[in-house]
């Protein structure tokens, strides 16, 4: 089995004061529980007094972007340099950087590239619009998605990122996909173009989360499912208790598989 990987995405929320609270309180909620990894992915400002509180913990930390570039004129970006060492993981392509500042295929690929070179653990996010989606264009765009961002990846580099599918229309709306439509989107769009391109073999032992409006009500929908390996979670990360409810809760919901 796939060991199941719940991260928390605080997206342009929380100061660094807020945001060392909220770690400290998710690090005693979460204290004793194995067999799930778990992260967070905060602000850049506050990586480094997030990554202070974290010492000795289980819980990973990662980072909600990056440029692909070390370094260079690139007013307000941060480089994969930067983050290597400091950071676990990083969040690569995430539909609003796709939709609001768009970011294309070709850099998120670049970004793929940069992360895996920087020993940075990628999260590589895919998922369609509410058109897309009730258009009948679904698994023709994931598909096209994934391709796109594994151009040029290597089969062992392939197995050091992590997917998210994360329909557009579902995030922070509060309208998630049903488990069952997730799990199939999954497993035909995601896991089998990645089968397509390195092998079943490989493409089973890759993560792949589920993002768009997770919640302590409905976490177990989408973590009961077989090919959903872990969440990818929004709004539902800003608050210890809720978060620590979903880690609990999706851990149990792959245990009872």
């Amino acid at each position: 089995m796939r060991k199941p990987f719940i991260a928390g995405n605080w997206k342009m929320h929380k100061t660094t004061d807020e945001a060392v609270a909220l770690v400290s309180a998710l690090k005693a909620e979460l204290e004793g529980v194995e067999g799930c990894d778990v992260a967070v992915c905060p602000p850049f400002i506050a990586l480094v007094p997030v990554r202070e509180v974290l010492e000795g913990s289980d819980i990973g930390l990662g980072a909600q972007n990056m440029h692909w570039e070390e370094e260079g004129a690139f007013t307000g970006e941060v480089s994969p340099l930067m983050l290597e060492g400091l950071c676990d993981y990083v969040i690569i392509g995430h539909s609003e950087r796709r939709t609001i500042f768009e970011e294309s295929d070709e850099w998120v690929n670049k970004k793929l590239h940069a992360a895996l070179a920087h020993g940075l653990k990628p999260i590589v996010c895919v998922g369609e619009n509410l058109e897309q989606n009730q258009s009948g264009q679904t698994e023709t765009l994931v598909g096209g998605q994934v391709r796109a961002a594994f151009e040029g990846i290597t089969a062992g580099q392939a197995k050091e990122v992590t997917m998210a599918y994360e329909p557009i229309w579902a995030i922070g709306t509060g309208v998630p996909a049903h488990g069952e439509d997730a799990n199939q989107i999954i497993g035909k769009a995601v896991r089998g173009t990645l089968s397509e391109l390195y092998g079943a073999e490989i493409a089973q032992t890759i993560r792949i989360q589920y993002g768009g409006s997770v919640k302590p009500h409905n976490v177990t929908e989408f973590l009961s499912q077989d090919e959903i390996d872990g969440a990818l979670v929004g709004g539902a990360s800003l608050k210890a208790a809720d978060f620590s409810e979903i880690v609990k809760k999706g851990l149990t919901a792959k245990k009872d598989q």
